[in-house]
């Protein structure tokens, strides 16, 4: 039988009224205890690292589950975190750079409900997950919910309230569970290189959603603040520069003072692609900056983070930003 440690990180899976809210009060023993069944699945240790609202995630509580992996990664045969849904996406595609070439599954998971609700998905998502987890040849981070895992890079919260909270963006499901039956739709890679742990973040990034009306100046504020900035654009990638709103002369600005500039389009789905319309054609032209393409924006965030902690050099950010890790970016 697989060994699995359960890490418990809060969420509303693990939340009780308060008196002003749900709030996480739940410990991971406590979770368990809803469903024993799961002990005819695998053996089972539980920690602890974190228990609160996933609104008030940190970067820095990211490197607290890595070191948690880290310290036990010998130990088991996979790990199931059990997380809020609202930053849920952000911190599985933080995990996927932060943690590389695993050879064993990190299944990160939640609820819209608590798990001591009538009406609860969380039984269904942790039973699934441990599920998963124990599957052979499952290697890599991944969300479960709602019957569906998707690939940790890939995974958005698109629903506020519905058990259907999460899609895979730009790629498939990695996998439907339904019961004991699993069926993959997508294979695991053979591990080549080494495992590794990565022990920093590079949390000063800024993420701009572009509106109509929005004054170009609002990115001299930014620049003076944040070394990286992805920038939610309209349709397939464009920057607006007619009339008194000329937004290409600041983004020159950012880009002369070695600031790293991340064009992506505020559509979920298809991606960027900058080459089409002269608006985005002027940028990427003109200016040193990247596009995100086919990523979603939680990765696009993340993997910033994690290269600037490595590295502010453009030229180098650039082969890192574009290197595929965990099926995040289709271009190789």
């Amino acid at each position: 039988m697989k060994k699995i440690l359960f890490i418990a990180t809060g969420g509303t899976i693990a939340s009780k009224n308060s008196g002003e809210g749900l709030a996480p009060a739940i410990s991971p023993d406590e979770l368990l205890s809803y469903i024993p069944e799961i002990k005819e699945l695998c053996n089972i240790d539980t920690i602890q690292v974190l228990n609160i609202d996933s609104t008030n995630i940190q970067p820095e509580y990211w490197l607290l589950m890595v070191n948690a992996i880290n310290e036990n990664y010998k130990n088991y045969d996979g790990f199931v975190i059990s997380h809020g849904t609202d930053t849920m996406a952000y911190t599985s595609a933080a995990l996927s750079y932060l943690i590389q070439n695993l050879d064993k599954p990190i299944i990160i998971t939640g609820s819209q409900k608590p798990i001591d609700d009538l009406a609860t998905d969380a039984k269904k998502n942790l039973i699934d997950s441990f599920r998963f987890a124990v599957e052979d040849n499952v290697k890599g981070i991944f969300v479960v919910f709602d019957g569906k895992a998707i690939i940790g890079t890939r995974a958005r919260k698109t629903r506020s309230k519905s058990y259907s909270a999460f899609e895979s963006i730009n790629f498939p499901y990695a996998a439907h569970i339904d019961n004991y039956r699993i069926t993959r739709f997508t294979k695991s890679d053979n591990i080549k290189d080494e495992l590794k742990f990565y022990k920093e973040i590079y949390p000063s990034i800024f993420l701009l959603k572009l509106v109509p009306g929005m004054e170009p100046d609002v990115l001299d504020y930014i620049g003076e603040k944040y070394e990286g900035i992805v920038i939610e654009s309209y349709g397939v990638g464009g920057i607006p520069f007619n009339d008194r709103r000329n937004f290409l002369t600041k983004l020159g600005n950012l880009t002369s003072k070695g600031k790293i500039v991340v064009i992506a389009t505020q559509v979920a789905l298809e991606g960027s692609d900058m080459g089409v319309y002269e608006v985005g054609m002027k940028a990427l032209k003109s200016y040193s900056v990247l596009q995100a393409y086919d990523m979603t924006i939680e990765a696009a965030v993340t993997k910033l983070m994690w290269i600037l902690s490595q590295t502010k050099s453009f030229g180098e950010v650039k082969e890192m930003f574009y290197r595929k890790i965990n099926d995040d970016i289709l271009i190789d």
